[in-house]
C-alpha cells in the first residue's frame, strides 16, 4: 500500500468533501480517502498495482478541483 497527501485547491464545504471522497473512493485499489478542508489536503491510501497516482489526481480534477 502507498500513502500520499495531495494539496488540492478549490475545496470549501461539505459538498466538496463528499465529491472528492466519492470520486476517489470508488476507484479500484483505493483503500481510504480523507479530506482536510482546513489544510486543503487529501490523504489517500491506495494499492499502486491497481490504481496510479495520476488516476487519483484525474478523479479529483474531474470534480472541478485543482491538484497542486
Amino acid at each position: 500500500m502507498e500513502q500520499t497527501t495531495l494539496n488540492v485547491q478549490g475545496m470549501s464545504c461539505g459538498h466538496c468533501v463528499k465529491a472528492v471522497e466519492g470520486s476517489v473512493g470508488k476507484l479500484e485499489g483505493v483503500e481510504s480517502v480523507t479530506v482536510s478542508l482546513e489544510n486543503n489536503q487529501v490523504d489517500v491510501k491506495y494499492d499502486e498495482s491497481k490504481v496510479t497516482l495520476d488516476q487519483i489526481k484525474e478523479a479529483i480534477d474531474d470534480q472541478g478541483y485543482d491538484v497542486v
